[in-house]
């Protein structure tokens, strides 16, 4: 089976270099129209989202015919008291250095730490994986967020790579093979690739 990784399109947190992670932001106007512009060969019954706006959006605008299914837990990272700011606004900020010192494993002020954020990416993902293989589905198409693909890339892709090797481009991606028959019990994306869209209407 094919599982598919869907970062959502450009939102206006994007273009300003903010931390944005539990803010309900939505695509801006080059996120709709790059999102428009963007036609992947996938034809899928569902795809599963985050609850966030801009990955129902995203979700909508390059998979119109899909019947979408929120999933909670598939939401970007919290970033607490960083949250609506960018790291040039903060570097006189004590907090935000320790945790930039940190390599960011800290956990954020009033927010999450990578290691607790990629154990909810996992008890998102496992079992939609699980579902997907029961119901004998061929691909599995999810949107979300560059931290939740980095998430589960650093948690399943082969061989392992740490979670900032796996940063995504918006509409961008990974599209990973797994087994069936060895999930439960091992899962892993035993092969992956980077997701390569073609463009259509580049004007739009």
């Amino acid at each position: 089976m094919e599982i598919y990784l869907i970062r959502h399109g450009k939102t206006p947190a994007n273009e300003k270099h903010l931390y944005c992670g539990r803010t309900d932001v939505p695509l801006s106007e080059q996120g709709i129209s790059e999102a428009k512009s963007i036609c992947y060969p996938l034809q899928p019954r569902f795809v599963y989202v985050s609850p966030m706006l801009r990955a129902r959006q995203t979700a909508a605008l390059l998979f119109p015919q899909a019947e979408q299914m929120i999933v909670e837990g598939l939401q970007e990272m919290d970033f607490g008291a960083f949250e609506g700011r960018s790291a040039e606004e903060m570097r006189e900020d004590a907090d935000y250095q320790k945790w930039v010192d940190s390599k960011c494993l800290l956990p954020c002020p009033d927010g999450e730490d990578i290691a607790g954020f990629a154990e909810r990416i996992r008890q998102a993902l496992y079992p939609l994986v699980q579902q997907a293989i029961a119901a004998r589905e061929k691909e599995l198409v999810i949107v979300s967020h560059g931290g939740s693909i980095m998430a589960a890339m650093a948690s399943y892709a082969r061989p392992a790579q740490e979670y900032f090797h796996w940063g995504a481009a918006n509409c961008g991606g990974y599209r990973a093979h797994i087994r069936e028959e060895d999930w439960e019990k091992s899962p892993a994306f035993e092969q992956w690739e980077s997701l390569e869209a073609t463009k259509e209407n580049a004007e739009a």
